[in-house]
């Protein structure tokens, strides 16, 4: 369950609009190999509605544009895997190389950050491990293990470290529904990890941002939380439709008891349409 449109991965949806598109897009799987295009692009427009980080009980909802963009190179891709590079790929195992993007978000817009700095913009970046647990013959259905470790940092001009991510995840694709042709459904379920530099950047409260309601707060690394998501889409010849639902359960993560965290439980999700508006002349044999 992996995305095919708006491939920039969110890789723990980090209180981004943008995280939340991209799994609209999951379970694009192709019933076996063919000619596709070397690009397509197109424009297309989205519904969200999440929280404002991993356990704020506050919600945004954004109507939001969703780019569509595939690029099938012989090393860099970018498809429903996300922007990579293939750095190794055998029939059952892929080394890639992906990134993540996440937009800042203000502290004057959430009140238990109020007088906290921003969280700024930040990308993460490292090796992803996928194995291919099972699949059908024709590879309409199949079953993934996915294991992405990255290194993230601040995007600005002195740009900083904001410690690991790590997120095993199990990735089922269904791309033959019965009575429903051309739909595709994808399930996604796994832990998330993070170092202390990680969780102290968006869970840990310094002395001097301590309140009598927002005591002082270290947060450690390690266990991060579960997360769930179910998505369905359809590709249909000049348009793109897809919608995702996305549970989070905090229970056990390090960083549960930070004052920071104001639920363990939540849910998000979005919907989204793209018009493809080009495509390339170019023709390439993938199986996807």
């Amino acid at each position: 369950m992996t995305p095919t449109h708006s491939p920039l991965p969110m890789s723990s949806f980090k209180r981004t609009a943008a995280g939340a598109l991209l799994l609209c897009a999951v379970g694009q799987s192709a019933l076996a190999a063919e000619e596709k295009p070397l690009w397509e692009a197109g424009v297309g427009v989205a519904a969200v509605s999440f929280p404002a980080y991993r356990g704020s009980d506050q919600r945004h909802n954004f109507l939001l544009p969703s780019p569509y963009f595939v690029y099938r190179g012989e090393f860099l891709k970018a498809d429903r895997d996300g922007v990579r590079a293939e750095l190794f790929d055998s029939d059952l195992a892929e080394l890639t190389f992906s990134v993540a993007l996440s937009p800042p978000a203000s502290s004057d817009d959430i009140r238990v950050r109020s007088g906290m700095p921003d969280l700024k913009a930040n990308f993460e970046l490292g090796p992803q491990l996928n194995l291919t647990l099972w699949r059908t013959e024709n590879r309409a259905r199949q079953l993934k293990l996915l294991l992405p470790m990255r290194a993230a940092f601040t995007l600005e001009k002195n740009s900083r470290s904001l410690g690991w991510v790590v997120h095993p995840k199990l990735n089922l694709d269904i791309g033959d529904l019965s009575g429903l042709p051309d739909w595709n459904l994808g399930m996604q379920l796994g832990p998330l990890f993070g170092d202390r530099k990680q969780h102290h950047y968006f869970y840990g409260v310094d002395a001097a941002y301590a309140t009598a309601n927002r005591p002082a707060y270290a947060a450690g690394g390690g266990f991060a939380g579960m997360q769930y998501v179910v998505g369905v889409s359809k590709r249909y010849p000049k348009h793109w439709v897809g919608a995702f639902l996305r549970y989070d359960n905090l229970s056990g993560a390090r960083f549960a008891d930070s004052p920071l965290v104001r639920t363990k439980n939540y849910v998000a999700a979005g919907v989204a349409v793209s018009w493809i508006l080009g495509e390339s002349a170019e023709r390439v044999v993938v199986d996807e």
